[in-house]
Order: C-alpha cells, then sequence, then structure tokens
C-alpha cells in the first residue's frame, strides 16, 4: 500500500518560469537514468526478492525514487507554469508566443504545443519512457551491480544540470536528489558484499582455462598493461590464434539426409557465377552500360 503525503521530500524553490530549463529537466523525469526508471527498477525488484533485508531496502529505496520524480515533477511543473498559463488563454499574439517558446536556444516548443507545458514521460528529447530503461535480471548479483550504476549514472546527470542553471533554488534541490543518488549507492554497495560470495554473477562455475586470460585483440600503437591484464592472476595472450578451443574454427552441425539434399539443393539454386558481368540499373545511370556495348 502507499500513502501519499502531499508535502514534497524536498522543498521546491524556483526564482521564476524558464520552459527550455524545464524541456531538460524532463531527462531525470521519463528519461533512461531518471526516476521513474528507477522506482521501477527497484519496486520489481523488490516483489521478487526472497531475501527479507533486499525486499524491505528495495522497496524503501523504490518508494523514495517516487517521491523523487515528483520532486523534479515539481521543479518541471513550476518553471512551466507562467508559459502553460500564457499557451492555454492564448494571451500573446501567435508569432510572439513561437518566438517566446523557440528563442534564445530554447528548443522546448513541442512538449509546449504537444503537451500544454506539463510534465509528460518523455526525456529532454521527447522520446517517450519506456519499460525498456528497467534491465532487471533477476539474479541479485547481477541486479545489485545494474543499481549501483544506475545510481552511478543519474547522479552525472543531476551534475550536469545543476551546470546548466543558476537559479538557487533550483541548484539547492537538484543537489539534494544528487546525493540521495550516491547514499542509494552505497546502500546497494553494502547489500551485493552482504552476499558471499558474490562474485562471479550467478551460480555456474567458470571454465577454468579461459577464465583469467587476457586477449591482446586490439594490437597496435597504444597497447597499455595494467592491473586489468597483467600480474600474476592473468595469462597475456599478445598475439591470439582463432579458434582458442584447439579447433579449427569452423562452424559445423550433423544434418539428417533429409537436411542435407535440401540444403544442397538450395546452395545450388542460389550459387553465384563469377564470371559474368551484367549491366546493372547502375551501368545504365551512370553511362557505364554504353562503354560496355562499345567494347
Amino acid at each position: 500500500m502507499f500513502v501519499h503525503n502531499k508535502r514534497l521530500q524536498y522543498t521546491v524553490r524556483v526564482a521564476q518560469p524558464n520552459p527550455g530549463l524545464a524541456n531538460l529537466m524532463l531527462e531525470q523525469f521519463g528519461g533512461p537514468q531518471g526516476e521513474l526508471a528507477a522506482a521501477m527498477r527497484y519496486f520489481t525488484q523488490g516483489v521478487t526478492e526472497e531475501d527479507p533485508g533486499r525486499k524491505d531496502m528495495l522497496i524503501d529505496i523504490a518508494t523514495e525514487e517516487l517521491s523523487h520524480l515528483e520532486v523534479i515533477g515539481s521543479i518541471i511543473a513550476m518553471l512551466n507554469k507562467g508559459a502553460r498559463g500564457e499557451l492555454a488563454e492564448g494571451i500573446e499574439q501567435e508569432a510572439e508566443m513561437y518566438r517566446s517558446l523557440t528563442g534564445a536556444g530554447n528548443d522546448s516548443h513541442v512538449t509546449q504545443v504537444l503537451y500544454g507545458g506539463g510534465t509528460p514521460l518523455i526525456n529532454s528529447a521527447g522520446v517517450p519512457w519506456t519499460a525498456a530503461y528497467v534491465d532487471t535480471i533477476g539474479e541479485p548479483t547481477a541486479d545489485l551491480r545494474s543499481n549501483i550504476a544506475a545510481e552511478a549514472r543519474a547522479k552525472i546527470v543531476y551534475e550536469r544540470l545543476i551546470n546548466v542553471t543558476d537559479d538557487p533554488g533550483i541548484q539547492d534541490a537538484l543537489k539534494f536528489l544528487m546525493t540521495r543518488e550516491i547514499a542509494h549507492q552505497k546502500s546497494f554497495e553494502k547489500a551485493l558484499h552482504s552476499l558471499q560470495p558474490n562474485f562471479p554473477q550467478g551460480k555456474l562455475a567458470p571454465v577454468p582455462e579461459f577464465e583469467s586470460v587476457y586477449f591482446n585483440l586490439s594490437q597496435g600503437q597504444g597497447d597499455t598493461r595494467g592491473p586489468w591484464n597483467q600480474g600474476p592472476e592473468w595469462e597475456y595472450i599478445e598475439s591470439p590464434e582463432p579458434a582458442v578451443d584447439g579447433g579449427d574454427g569452423m562452424a559445423t552441425v550433423n544434418l539428417s539426409e533429409k537436411e542435407m539434399k535440401a540444403t544442397t539443393q538450395m546452395v545450388k539454386r542460389t550459387a553465384s557465377n563469377p564470371s559474368l558481368d551484367p549491366i546493372t540499373g547502375a551501368d545504365l545511370g551512370s553511362g557505364m552500360a554504353i562503354q560496355k556495348k562499345k567494347k
């Protein structure tokens, strides 16, 4: 059960309307790194989680992300408030209205006209929110790592949004949201490492002969050695050959007699003749067909 408190988790103070800035803020409303994506990611994980501690944490954080969605949505609504009223009531002349929505690099006219200056579930480029942003795979050791990365990406987006506004009230609210991303990262990190062992992910053990091998597959100037490919735990292959399994590197399949007959017929029917040089549409268009005829 969710119970809504009409007061925001963090107070929103917007100095003045700014539809262009509102459009950028949509990135954290309906974008891939936004609050709705985070809430749905953690909520769906929490619903199916069997461990009581992780379940409680995931539902707590999912619920907080919904409160953050309300905070960022309120910022967007306040930034759009003046333009929304003017657009709805037709206060300005048509040309002046369009200039006010598109001037000074403001690209928010689509969201203003199409969505009436509201808070649509889209990103700053107008792309609709999609459940494809929720990358849960149903394995805690993988999902917790994905959650940590998601919070890190969201923090970076908030940093960039802070850098594009000089409104102190908006900066203050965004810094709160950014900081909560860090807090959630810490919770997910602690939860991950309270699950031992947590690497490699899942249940199956890796194939031993390939687990700690580094293949130098991008060769030339810039080749670099470091802890990611050198040391006692690594076997470094300078110039790897194809088919590292010792085979010939060719794909094979065992076919039945019926399948072999059909495949042979298909190969024969679709075989090319490299000795032919037919006149094509490209030849006709380029004038090469005339030259070929002269020859």
